[in-house]
């Protein structure tokens, strides 16, 4: 089965402007931007056919084919992530098996959780679009709820039932627990990868579709695929001692850098 991978970048966040222009330094002191890392761990994942970074900004652009980057230029009206994944995949002419969104803002993506992704929506033919969750331990609950009740998004959650069907994901931290764990206990509650998989006629239809009030309570662009039926796959990926954050905030770029210094990751 081919697969695509296309990492959407837009310049205009609201949260954090020119966000994927946004400078990293790396364990030997070295730096690069967001864009750049995430398209390197794009470019990591075994048995991907093409990777390209689908965005609407010149900027954005012009830094990507800096570093050898392929680069498709969508339309300023996508207003999320997987609406760009759509019209990227429509503009390149190619109809490929699987198509891959690997967020922008995640450069610590290791390439097992998306090649891990990639085997979950082989074998579920039922399945339109896939994601991976990643159970938290202690000190990973500790810090969603030390963000929120700062007021800040930190991760997203997700909540699945039998066989990984999804039921939701908030940017609260869901389901509730009262209990205390350790740090490196295990806990009930799955931190949501931003990484999607989709079948071709599932992203072709999502533009169509109208935002549900859940996606707009939310800002989280695959409650579309649950308010409009479609199942969502929920992979179960594994840490593997690797650390794991997206870039949500200007907070996060020292928290980014420590755990690259951490990991030894350039």
């Amino acid at each position: 089965m081919s697969v695509l991978i296309v990492i959407p970048a837009r310049y205009a966040s609201s949260r954090y402007p020119g966000k994927p222009l946004v400078a990293l330094k790396g364990a030997g002191g070295v730096s690069h931007t967001l864009i750049e890392r995430s398209w390197r761990a794009g470019m990591s994942v075994t048995g991907v056919d093409r990777v390209v970074v689908a965005t609407d900004d010149d900027r954005i652009r012009d830094a990507c084919e800096a570093f050898g980057a392929d680069v498709v230029m969508t339309s300023e009206t996508c207003a999320n992530g997987t609406e760009r994944c759509a019209e990227a995949h429509n503009m390149l002419g190619e109809v490929y098996d699987i198509v891959v969104n690997l967020q922008g803002d995640a450069p610590l993506t290791p390439p097992w959780f998306v090649e891990g992704l990639i085997a979950g929506l082989r074998a579920a033919p039922d399945a339109e679009i896939a994601t991976p969750v990643l159970r938290c331990d202690g000190a990973t609950l500790t810090g969603f709820l030390d963000d929120r009740k700062a007021g800040r998004v930190g991760g997203t959650t997700a909540v699945f039932g039998a066989g990984g069907r999804a039921l939701y994901f908030s940017k609260e931290v869901v389901p509730y627990t009262n209990s205390t764990y350790a740090p490196d206990a295990e806990t009930p509650v799955f931190h949501h990868v931003g990484v999607y998989a989709y079948r071709p006629a599932a992203l072709s239809a999502y533009p169509g579709w109208d935002v549900g009030p859940l996606e707009k309570l939310e800002g989280l662009e695959q409650l579309r695929f649950l308010e409009n039926g479609r199942p969502v796959l929920c992979v179960e990926v594994e840490a593997r001692g690797r650390q794991f954050w997206e870039l949500n905030n200007p907070e996060d770029v020292p928290k980014l850098e420590a755990m690259m210094a951490e990991m030894g990751l350039e």
